[in-house]
This record gives structure tokens, C-alpha cells and sequence, in this order.
């Protein structure tokens, strides 16, 4: 489990998988996005600029990152 401190409001998801090194770029981030493989709070997530923010979980796989303020 990681997890990712939030420097702000939001980071965007392909940015955040960036960011915890699940997706060596942003682009491969948006691509696991888009492939269906990424779910936020338990609910699958096609949107590559969704805006994760704190107390939210992002699960991809095995890997789980919690996001906190």
C-alpha cells in the first residue's frame, strides 16, 4: 500500500500513478486508465484526468494507494 501526500486539491489519476511509480510516464498512466484496470473507491475509472482527492483509495492490481491531505 502506498501512500501519497496531496500538495494540494486534487491530483489528477494518471498523474498520481505517475507520481507513486505504478505508470513510468504519464502517458503509460492514462493507458492503464483507459485499459479499465484502475478503480477509485471500489469503482472502475475510465477518466485519465479524474481529480483524486484526500481519503480517496485508488486501487490498481495489487497496489493500493490511499491519498491523504
Amino acid at each position: 500500500m502506498y501512500e501519497f501526500q496531496l500538495e494540494g486539491d486534487y491530483v489528477e489519476l494518471h498523474i498520481l500513478l505517475k507520481l507513486t511509480g505504478i505508470a513510468g510516464s504519464g502517458g503509460e498512466g492514462k493507458h492503464l486508465v483507459a485499459e479499465g484496470l484502475v478503480e477509485v473507491d471500489g469503482v472502475q475509472e475510465l477518466r485519465k484526468t479524474c481529480k483524486v482527492r484526500a481519503g480517496q483509495v485508488v486501487t490498481i492490481g495489487d497496489e493500493v494507494i490511499r491519498v491523504v491531505a
